[in-house]
């Protein structure tokens, strides 16, 4: 009893076995059962003045006063040193250490297989990737050259941090676009996409640090699949105007067409780059089937050594068919050297980039000083929704390729981070890893990922010696290849499957699909997280609540409501609604009504205060309302409000002598029927 008022609580020695309190557990004998008012009341028989302490666990600790400032402080300082202590000791661990330099737990057991395994995935990837940044540069509104920058650094990194073997790091069409619609619209673009690229790093090394990777959980599957459906599809409009052979420019789906539509009619579209992309766009997506195509009997047992031969070249052609289509175009851009009617991509500068700190501001030609403030301001929201997106991306695949291990999403961030960060110290912009070069490593057989090394290396190699023949690739190649590795991320095959699972997801899917082409990209994901979010709110303030007759053990017939999850602030008053509506629609007004708890595991004040009106409620209609099996924690929630007519029981027996006290000897009659 605390301030005259009674906590009703039944303590039977069956009850107390189904909630122990530790802090009185041994010491039952010294708790007595006394009834008053009708109620029962959990008192200290031990001490019959300390009434203070009635229908209450707590135990109250009173110290001299005095000193208290001092020891206050004192306790705090010892508490934040060992706290310290804690953590330091916890993360000075051999287990730690092998957690987050997964290389160590791969590279002693390194062999000969493993190394002729990554050689051949390595090379491969390597043929994939020079061409790929080549055209993600463009995609990103950047010369040539950095999108290889930006794929020999970030894969070695990776090889020490990393935790998946199939992610080759680098540039990809989703963070492309993402850096693009961050500084398109400013001067000294590539200044601003280097320190992207760095601040990028940090912010995921950041986030790693402080396990904050389940951010990333609030990105739901529809919200996802929306959201890479439209990047898909601007993507391939940014594409257009090369194939098209015309200049476009525009930040969303909606502008990039209208400039398309603006340059079609002012510049008319070119018949020698329209041609070349549609036939370069056909030519891929053959090579893709053929990729895929297997030669002789479905049965491998029945497939001669012919037939496996014939089956691996023309995988081997497939999976390098961005590589064979850029060497075709380079050599009918070389034959129009003199006066091509191709638009080329022009000299790249040769050799390795200059290894430097990233920009932290610079200089106008009038003098004027942009600092590295100045930058972060400009690059916007870009700081936080691009670190995020890259990290999806990243551990979309890690789960693809997993085979159903868990993802460690916090040593990925660590690791995309850190190779960020170096990557921005050669002059790159942000990158992370490529789905489809993902797979091409997988399909390549790569065993660890030490593969990584193979394909910087081969990008160090194009950069040192085959940079002064890229002049002569036709820019409709280059946008030919990205349109035919984008055009697979538009996930239609996920509507049906959502359509019979759960309609209602949908509508996130849809909204962000729409936003992302209308707006810009990090406002439409903004739109469907906050559609999700509005979801899980209405699902946790309607919550379901069963409703049942049943009987005790004595016969007394009693209303069992069972609500199905936590009673917070959105939800409580609702749940207040219902109780009362079926206790009144029910039964009559004297049937007993218990509120089964067991699925109640948290609440919170404004859910204290609103038991504490209903169960005033009932008592002042005489209608007797119970507790059943309600969890410690939550109790001590309600208990803080002081409620005076809050009755708990935890077995049937202590159900059937409540009723009995309350004078319910015979069953209530009345209709059995459940509404």
């Amino acid at each position: 009893m605390r301030n005259g008022k009674s906590v009703n609580m039944t303590v039977t020695d069956k009850s107390i076995s189904g909630y122990v309190n530790q802090g009185m557990h041994g010491s039952q004998e010294n708790l007595d059962l006394h009834n008053s008012n009708n109620s029962q009341v959990l008192r200290n028989s031990s001490d019959q003045t300390n009434s203070d302490m009635q229908g209450s666990f707590d135990f109250i600790l009173v110290e001299e006063p005095g000193d208290d400032e001092v020891k206050q402080k004192d306790s705090v300082f010892k508490s934040a040193f060992q706290y310290a202590g804690h953590r330091l000791k916890s993360v000075c661990t051999k287990k730690m250490l092998y957690k987050r330099l997964p290389v160590l737990n791969w590279l002693p057991k390194y062999n000969g297989d493993d190394a002729i395994g990554d050689i051949v995935a390595g090379i491969t990837v390597g043929l994939t990737v020079i061409p790929q940044s080549l055209a993600y540069s463009n995609v990103a509104g950047l010369p040539p050259q950095y999108g290889l920058y930006g794929s020999f650094l970030g894969c070695i990194i990776y090889i020490i941090f990393g935790s998946c073997k199939d992610i080759p790091f680098g540039p990809t069409a989703i963070v492309s676009l993402l850096t693009y619609q961050a500084v398109a619209q400013l001067e000294e673009k590539v200044l601003h996409a280097i320190l992207l690229c760095f601040l990028c790093g940090v912010v995921q090394l950041f986030m790693g640090v402080f396990g904050l990777g389940f951010l990333i959980d609030f990105v739901s599957g529809p919200v996802s699949s929306g959201f890479t459906s439209a990047v898909a599809l601007i993507i391939v409009s940014t594409q257009i105007k090369d194939i098209l052979g015309i200049p476009a420019k525009g930040a969303t789906f909606i502008q990039l067409w209208k400039s398309l539509s603006e340059s079609m009619r002012t510049h008319g579209i070119q018949p020698w780059d329209t041609v070349l992309g549609c036939c370069c766009i056909a030519l891929l997506l053959l090579l893709r089937v053929v990729a895929s195509t297997r030669i002789g009997p479905e049965d491998d047992d029945l497939r001669t050594r012919r037939h496996r031969i014939l089956t691996k070249i023309m995988w081997l052609a497939g999976t390098s068919r961005n590589a064979i289509l850029v060497i075709l175009c380079g050599l009918l851009g070389f034959w129009f050297s003199d006066n091509s009617p191709l638009k080329l991509i022009g000299p790249i500068p040769s050799g390795m980039p200059i290894v430097q700190l990233p920009p932290f501001g610079y200089t106008r030609e009038d003098n004027t000083t942009v600092s590295f403030f100045d930058m972060c301001s400009n690059l916007g929201s870009g700081l936080l929704v691009l670190p995020l997106i890259a990290l999806m991306e990243d551990v979309a695949i890690c789960k693809a390729f997993g085979n159903g291990k868990s993802v460690d999403a916090t040593q990925e961030l660590i690791a995309i981070g850190i190779a960020n960060i170096g990557s921005s110290f050669v002059q790159a912009f942000p990158g992370t890893g490529s789905l489809s070069r993902s797979a091409v490593n997988n399909a390549s057989g790569v065993r660890t990922p030490f593969g990584g090394l193979y394909t910087g290396i081969l990008v160090i190699l194009a950069l040192l010696f085959f940079t002064p023949y890229f002049y002569y690739i036709p820019k409709a190649c280059l946008a030919a290849i990205i349109i035919a590795a984008v055009i697979f991320m538009v996930e239609v095959k996920v509507i049906k499957p959502m359509w019979r699972t759960k309609k209602t997801d949908l509508v996130p899917g849809i909204a962000t699909f729409v936003a992302c082409l209308v707006l810009q990209l990090e406002i439409g994901i903004l739109v469907g997280i906050g559609l999700n979010v509005l979801f899980i709110l209405y699902h946790a303030a309607r919550p379901k609540i069963s409703l049942e007759k049943l009987r005790s053990c004595c016969g007394v017939e009693y209303l069992m409501l069972t609500p199905d999850r936590c009673l917070i602030f959105p939800s409580v008053d609702y749940v207040r609604n219902l109780v009362t509506k079926y206790s009144h629609r029910v039964g009559n007004s004297v049937t007993p009504v218990v509120i089964d708890c067991s699925h109640i595991y948290g609440a919170d004040y404004t859910a204290a205060i609103v038991i504490e009106t209903l169960t005033k409620d009932f008592a002042a209609r005489k209608q007797p309302l119970f507790f059943y099996n309600l969890k410690p924690s939550v109790y001590a929630v309600f208990e803080g409000v002081e409620p005076s007519h809050l009755i708990v029981y935890y077995t049937q027996e202590a159900l059937d002598d409540l009723l009995k006290e309350r004078g319910y000897l015979k069953p209530i009659k009345s209709n059995p029927s459940i509404a």
